[in-house]
């Protein structure tokens, strides 16, 4: 029998009832699940239990372990390591019993100050596309359910649940859909669909998006589930192509996830980014009285069924094998201490880095005595274990380490506290700046020291933006005061994306670890004395906030309800090329402790896709890691706009010293193609230029080719 054939059967035996049942969220018996369907015992369909996962497993009460935020995967430049990456969280989903992983994050990072950025991947969307892919894949490998969310356009926390992002066909295609096309191609069998408004829509409601081109063109036939508590009319949801309906509980029995167990109410400032359970129309509530009435076709509520069990089989659910596997979770350390390596920007340095290990040091910083592990919110993990930069530090240092942070620790911004307590937030400063803050004693111990290490964070949570890009209390004083008073000073910053540095000429050697995880002391010790080399590269612009095209309050965070995407496909570096400000660091930026030449660059393309083949070549005499990238700059067509240059494609390759390697890149399909409303996907006659170089504002080769 044929797996059509199967769920075929299954869908005809099922009552109006049970149909309704295996589309509707309900309460996970055993109180373990972050989303649950019962399943229908009569035909031996077992419940499916959906768990959080961007940064780890999220149980609440129950470890996992903590990986690094998506941002430092991304900043890799590495779809192999993000397979890795996604089958090790795959197997950590399938060991605590849960069926589907409520991850990757894939929306592209457009707003600087998201307050969810450090779930996503990279303002580019072949960079952050080659990265959904592989993350999926790998999630999918340990037969588990990825769920590529929040599809589409959720680029901000303020008013999510309520805006609209008004946005042109052009940009939707060539920017915010391909992460979500390729995550589809590669195995996800769910999507995850937004709170916000498309062009005045309800993303739950959102026919052209959820059935003409998710499951119409690009031909998926898993489920759409919507975000908790993210649809209102239940049956305008199912006609339009929401197949399943969380958390599907009342109220009163919701998780401290999204209710507010105290007397108050949800504070106004947190209400702006979180969905109202009242409103939300629960599936199992509406859709059978709808049926029986004819305003939802049978057809269409089969349909939904039949894709929750076509994709429960292919993970084995149906056929009663769902043995949980072994877990190595020592190599799961040291994948995440891999990847928090990997990812590690190296932004600046004055040949401060790296240290010896003889050397004294200051340890200074709020952060210097704990591990970052992510921001507030469905992501938030509990680690196994962790190591601080105390811990790393003092176990690599063979000289002494004077331990003198100067500044109050940075309090984590935490969704559920907040909601449970129903305490409004001070923003995301996370700290009392005038408490606590004792720069004379890290000044004294920074004089006294070899090098001064400073380890500073910003914090940030779901539902809520940052208030800026500035990094929060007295941190940036107390870099220049340290700064002042070092020989050497070594800044390593722990952050969920783009932050102002204005002490950045007055310091040595800046480090960004983005959000490290359980193993951010490892880690940062590792790359202080040169253990591992640096090996990430930016996936987003840093800049002053002023810079950015949000800054314009019609695109953040908007007025009267509408969010202007009116930059169109001008986001993140195409931006800065566009406008010709120079940003504080251009994507794709960041320095190896290694030195690279290339040499003999090939391109080989013919009318379908592109490769380029380079000689790189370890010049220096240290091991390192070098990312090669390459971009496109396409012809400059009449009444056209189109970026300066785009991403088409990168690899990351660890070279020993003196070794050369030829390294192949293959060029994004659409590398030369745009996106005309009217013609489709165009590719317009004329010279290309292939650049091959190590950021999005470092050629080292450029190549041409005509189309």
């Amino acid at each position: 029998m044929t797996e059509d054939a199967t769920i075929r059967g299954l869908v005809e035996a099922l009552t109006l009832e049970e149909t309704v049942r295996l589309v509707s969220g309900t309460t996970d018996p055993a109180g373990r699940a972050t989303g649950y369907l019962a399943g229908v015992d009569r035909l031996d369909v077992p419940p499916l239990t959906l768990v959080d996962g961007p940064l780890g497993v999220r149980i609440p009460g129950e470890s996992a372990t903590a990986f690094p935020a998506p941002t430092a995967l991304a900043a890799t430049f590495d779809a192999d390591l993000a397979r890795e990456h996604g089958a090790a969280l795959g197997r950590e989903a399938r060991a605590a019993g849960a069926d589907a992983l409520l991850a990757p994050g894939t929306n592209l990072i457009r707003v600087p100050q998201g307050g969810r950025n450090f779930e996503y991947f990279a303002e580019d969307p072949v960079l952050s596309a080659a990265t959904a892919a592989g993350v999926v894949e790998g999630i999918a490998s340990a037969d588990v359910i990825a769920t590529p969310k929040h599809y589409v356009a959720n680029a901000q926390e303020t008013d999510r649940v309520t805006a609209s992002a008004e946005v042109d066909e052009r940009a939707l295609r060539e920017l915010y859909l391909p992460s979500f096309r390729a995550a589809v191609a590669a195995g996800a069998g769910s999507v995850m669909s937004a709170y916000n408004r498309v062009n005045g829509t309800r993303m739950s409601d959102h026919r052209r998006l959820l059935t003409d081109v998710l499951k119409g063109e690009w031909g998926f036939d898993g489920y759409v589930v919507s975000d908790w508590y993210g649809t209102e009319g239940a049956v305008d949801a199912a006609a339009a192509g929401l197949d399943v309906e969380m958390p599907g509980v009342p109220p009163d029995e919701a998780s401290d996830a999204l209710a507010d167990e105290g007397d108050d109410p949800i504070p106004d400032a947190l209400a702006r980014g979180m969905p109202d359970p009242e409103t939300c129309e629960p599936f199992d509530e509406a859709l059978p009285a709808a049926v029986r009435d004819g305003s939802l076709p049978r057809e269409r509520l089969d349909d939904m069924a039949a894709r929750v069990l076509r994709t429960m089989d292919r993970v084995g659910l149906l056929d009663g094998d769902r043995s949980s596997p072994d877990v190595d979770t020592d190599a799961h350390r040291r994948l995440a201490f891999r990847v928090a390596t990997r990812g590690s920007v190296l932004l600046e340095n004055d040949g401060v880095l790296p240290l010896s290990a003889d050397a004294d040091v200051a340890l200074v910083g709020p952060a210097a005595d704990e591990a970052v592990l992510g921001g507030g919110g469905s992501s938030e993990t509990t680690p196994e274990t962790t190591t601080t930069p105390r811990d790393g530090i003092e176990a690599r240092a063979d000289g002494d380490v004077t331990v003198a942070p100067g500044h109050p620790p940075i309090e984590d911004v935490s969704l559920f506290d907040v909601l449970s307590d129903g305490e409004e937030p001070a923003g995301t400063d996370g700290v009392d700046a005038g408490s606590g803050v004792d720069v004379d004693a890290a000044v004294a111990a920074a004089e006294a020291a070899a090098v001064a290490v400073v380890v500073v964070r910003d914090t940030t949570t779901e539902a809520l933006d940052r208030d800026g890009l500035g990094l929060p209390g007295r941190q940036d004083e107390l870099i220049e005061a340290v700064a002042a008073a070092a020989d050497r000073t070594v800044v390593a910053i722990a952050a969920s994306g783009p932050v102002e540095l204005p002490w950045r000429d007055a310091v040595d050697a800046v480090l960004l670890n983005w959000y490290p995880g359980q193993v951010h002391g490892d880690a940062l010790a590792a790359l202080l004395y040169g253990d591992a080399d640096p090996g990430g590269r930016l996936p987003v612009t840093f800049a002053p906030d002023s810079a950015y095209p949000t800054a314009d309050r019609r695109r953040f965070s908007g007025v009267d309800g509408r969010v202007s995407h009116d930059e169109g496909v001008l986001v993140g570096y195409r931006w800065f090329d566009a406008r010709d400000p120079e940003p504080t660091y251009p994507f794709g930026h960041g320095r190896s402790y290694a030195t690279f030449a290339y040499h003999d660059a090939v391109l080989d393309a013919d009318a379908g896709a592109a490769t380029v083949t380079v000689t790189v070549e370890n010049v220096a005499d240290r091991d390192g890691r070098e990312v090669v990238q390459t971009y496109v700059r396409p012809p400059r067509i009449a009444d056209v706009e189109r970026p300066v240059r785009e991403f088409a494609g990168a690899e990351s390759v660890a070279l020993a010293a003196g070794e050369t390697e030829s390294v192949t890149i293959r060029l994004d399909e659409l590398a030369f193609s745009r996106y005309d409303p009217e013609a489709g996907w165009t590719v317009d006659e004329g010279e290309y230029v292939v650049e091959v170089g190590r950021s999005a504002r470092d050629a080292r080769i450029e190549l041409t080719t005509e189309r």
